[in-house]
Formats: C-alpha cells, sequence, structure tokens
C-alpha cells in the first residue's frame, strides 16, 4: 500500500499530506521518512508550506520542527462547515452557542472557562464540573470556528478572497496604508 501512494502521488503531495496530519512539532527527517522522502526534498517543500501560510515552526536547539497551523485548521473547519450548512444555519447555531455561553457565565458567576477551572476544587474536575468545562471550552471553540466559517464565506461571496471585489462606488476598494 505504501509503495502504490509513493508511486501514485508526488513528493509535494506526499509531505502534504503528512503536514497535515502533524499537530505536534516534528522535525524535517521525522516528516521525511513518514512521507518516503529525502530530508532535502521535505525540507524544500515545508518552506513552500510555511511561505503559504499551512504550516508553522519552532526551534528545538538546532532544529526546526514544523506542525499544521493554526491558520490552516481553522480554515479547512470552516470551508466543511460551509460546504455542510447554509450562512443561516451557520448563524443560528452561533446565537444557540452564545446563549449557552451567557448561561454559564451567568449560572458560575464567572466570565470564562477558565475562570470556572481556577474557581474548581480538584475534587470537582472529575464531577459534573468537569464535563460543564469541556462543554464550555469546546462550545467556545466552535463559536470561534463558526464565526470563522461566516467571515470567509462572506469574503468568497463578495469577492474579497480573490481581488475581485468593487466598493459601493464602483471603485476596487484599494488603498494604501502609511
Amino acid at each position: 500500500m505504501v509503495e502504490e501512494w509513493v508511486e501514485e502521488t508526488t513528493p509535494f503531495e506526499r509531505v502534504y499530506e503528512i503536514v497535515r496530519q502533524t499537530y505536534d512539532p516534528e522535525s524535517t527527517a521525522q516528516l521525511a521518512e513518514r512521507a518516503r522522502v529525502s530530508p532535502t526534498t521535505a525540507r524544500k517543500h515545508l518552506r513552500t508550506l510555511v511561505d503559504a501560510g499551512d504550516v508553522t515552526t519552532t526551534q528545538d536547539g538546532q532544529t526546526t520542527r514544523y506542525r499544521r497551523s493554526e491558520t490552516a485548521i481553522v480554515t479547512e473547519h470552516a470551508q466543511s462547515l460551509l460546504a455542510e450548512r447554509t450562512p443561516e444555519e451557520i448563524a443560528s447555531r452561533i446565537a444557540e452557542m452564545k446563549a449557552a455561553l451567557q448561561e454559564w457565565r451567568e449560572e458560575y458567576g464567572v466570565e470564562s472557562p477558565e475562570e470556572f477551572a481556577r474557581e474548581l476544587d480538584v475534587a470537582d474536575a472529575d464531577s459534573d464540573h468537569g464535563t460543564v468545562l469541556t462543554e464550555w471550552q469546546t462550545t467556545r471553540r466552535n463559536v470561534a470556528l463558526a464565526q470563522a466559517a461566516l467571515a470567509i464565506g462572506e469574503a468568497t461571496r463578495s469577492g474579497h478572497l480573490t481581488g475581485s471585489d468593487t466598493d459601493e462606488d464602483g471603485t476596487d476598494g484599494a488603498s494604501i496604508v502609511g
């Protein structure tokens, strides 16, 4: 199966596929081995992916480690959500999730799941409070992903992502920031 994968894909495709599954930083050598390419080839393709914003790097002594970027993860989730739901459905779900977040704030008298966690005793973490904490964090993350999906959908619809948008006055919207 691996031989077939190597035969049917380019080195870039293999590096990209491997790094898309990499959430913990890995060295060039580790990624090269998994992608079945030389470290030199992996490094070249990883630089391209870093430049594109798909991959981030960290330094561990002399070793550069690579992992999937947060931006790439959010974008993929947003595109998937847009493929499954209409913007109206997404907006409705955001409102529901925000209501749940507000209910937790009011019920527990804190503003965030982190503040809620600090208020808990160690024994509470394994109780129903631990479940609330996890749900609160997950809901907050899902609101952010859904909002990103709406923003990407709107930017795509209006042409802001492709540069083909025009302002209401018919100009191209270009400006110089100085």
